[in-house]
């Protein structure tokens, strides 16, 4: 019987080839991206050269045809960027869009939008938030009404990652009264008419993705963009809520580890008080606690890997690995970050931007609150 969870050779081959281009082409810019508050655009071209953008996508659209284990091993080795701001950008493209698009798209959506994203020479945003509403999906505004062939578009979109500078959008707006029934998907390129970028959103964290404002004035696209049918758009966002939430918990656990290799990696070199911090008890111990919450969390997102790869019902299994990893990662990064003193609440460490950076992730992809209502519905009486 296969040790569970079963990464094959060809996974860990994957993750050794991303880890490698994350040390080379990323960490060593990290930091001169960060003060820059932008990364280059090029990134994204030579992610999708690994295969990081078709892990799951079919080899008829330029993907490798593999599964969620070998999605996992991809998140696994991403840490090693040191940089949470790529890496959410790269996660949008990866798993919040491009998935929707293959199973829902037609040929010639698939042609003209998903097979460029894989290929890396189109970058994708997943368009679903608004200034009056994130979570509660039901409340969207941005409304599309139908004029012959065409569909046009009015609204505005808020904190859209990839936004600023995404080639096309997955794109949620109302095109019917009714709160879930009356919301479509619609595949929006972003060279259309009356579409503008309002300034770019200052932030506590993730400071070099860009996080947008997006606005849609009688903005006109062919009817054939609509991406599957009519009116099913709120039923398709809460289905692959579940692809985005299992996403981010792999991506939050792998900087919790990371944090804890930097932080444990530091306590062997620094000594203070004729010491290295590592041979003091009250070091040990919380090195030990952390590591025990991160294999915790590790075999509860694991869980949730194994039901989603299989295609089995995960809603409660993800909610948990989202919730448990989002918030354990607070306190993770936390700890870690004390054990660097100063040096900690600099930027010359990484240490700093993955400890801000978390923080995001107890908000994103559903809120915590939310996670433990899905959660309290699923329990049993």
């Amino acid at each position: 019987m296969a040790i569970y969870p079963y990464f094959t050779e060809e996974h860990e081959l994957f993750r050794d080839s991303v880890k490698k281009f994350c040390v080379q082409e990323i960490a060593r810019n990290a930091k001169e991206w960060e003060e820059a508050c932008a990364y280059p655009r090029e990134l994204f071209k030579k992610a999708a050269g690994l295969g990081l953008f078709g892990i799951r996508t079919k080899p008829r659209w330029g993907g490798a045809g593999m599964d969620w284990w070998a999605s996992a091993a991809a998140y696994d080795a991403l840490r090693f960027t040191d940089f949470p701001s790529i890496n959410i950008g790269f996660m949008v493209q990866a798993d919040l869009t491009l998935p929707v698009i293959e199973e829902l798209g037609s040929t010639e959506q698939k042609r003209e939008f998903l097979q460029p994203a894989v290929a890396g020479d189109r970058i994708a945003a997943l368009a679903i938030s608004e200034p009056a509403c994130g979570s509660d999906v039901a409340a969207i505004r941005t409304c599309a009404r139908i004029e012959d062939d065409d569909l046009v578009i009015s609204g505005q979109k808020l904190w859209i990652t990839n936004g600023a500078i995404a080639d096309f959008l997955v794109l949620a707006v109302r095109t019917g009264e009714h709160p879930h029934k009356g919301l479509s998907l619609v595949l929006f390129p972003t060279d259309t008419k009356g579409f503008s970028v309002g300034r770019k959103l200052s932030k506590v964290g993730h400071v070099a993705s860009d996080t947008a404002h997006l606005f849609f004035d009688d903005c006109r696209i062919p009817r054939r963009n609509l991406l599957g049918r009519e009116g099913r758009g709120f039923y398709y966002i809460v289905e692959h809520f579940q692809g985005e939430r299992l996403a981010t918990s792999l991506l939050v656990l792998g900087f919790m580890e990371r944090s804890l290799e930097l932080a444990t990696e530091y306590a062997r070199e620094r000594s203070a008080f004729g010491r290295k911090l590592i041979q003091n008890q009250v070091w040990r111990h919380r090195f030990a606690e952390t590591g025990a919450t991160i294999e915790a969390a590790r075999w509860l997102v694991y869980r949730a890997v194994d039901l989603m790869n299989r295609r089995q019902p995960a809603t409660r299994e993800v909610s948990m690995a989202k919730l448990f990893t989002t918030e354990q990662a607070q306190r993770v990064t936390y700890d870690c970050m004390q054990a660097f003193g100063g040096f900690g609440y600099t930027t010359e460490y990484p240490i700093g931007r993955i400890w801000r950076d978390m923080r995001l992730y107890t908000i994103g992809a559903g809120t915590s609150e939310i996670m433990k209502e899905i959660l309290a519905r699923h329990e049993k009486p």
